[in-house]
């Protein structure tokens, strides 16, 4: 009896954990704002604009348990800013409190399986998510692809 009753318990948490981290997870969130900084990255304003409107979608649709409505409403006024311009310059600008805020999200919300890396420039004194341990600094492009590290992964 004390066998089944131990099977059924750790049965029952299994489940649950599986289930919590299903919920978490936002990967329409995380993989439009990699590819908004990929965009930034190839200095392309016109993708920008685009993959902009798509996270801010993004952001429209996640659920209230994974952000914050006060959260949303600060990450959806710089996406909002970002594709209200297709000047690649300001642009970039608004990607660094948006990045601040995906971050602080990413840190407390498991928004994927998969390592995120946390990576700075100290140019521009911003940081930004990256899902490769390569340095592609969005805030520069091509005039300084490389400058920038990594300063953490989330797990």
């Amino acid at each position: 009896m004390k066998k089944i009753l131990l099977l059924v318990a750790v049965f029952t948490s299994a489940l649950v954990q599986s289930s919590f981290a299903q919920n978490t997870h936002s990967p329409e969130l995380l993989t439009s704002y990699y590819s908004l900084k990929d965009a930034l990255v190839g200095g392309d304003a016109e993708t920008a604009y685009k993959k902009a409107s798509e996270l801010n979608k993004a952001i429209e649709n996640t659920d209230s348990k994974i952000v914050g409505s006060k959260e949303k409403a600060e990450l959806l006024k710089h996406t909002a800013l970002i594709y209200g311009t297709k000047d690649i310059k300001v642009q970039r600008e608004h990607f660094a409190p948006l990045s601040t805020g995906i971050i602080a999200l990413a840190k407390s919300a498991k928004l994927s399986p998969d390592p995120i890396y946390i990576q700075y420039c100290p140019m521009k004194k911003s940081s930004w998510l990256s899902s490769d341990k390569a340095v592609k600094n969005p805030y520069y492009g091509s005039a300084m692809l490389t400058c920038g590290k990594v300063t953490e992964t989330i797990n």
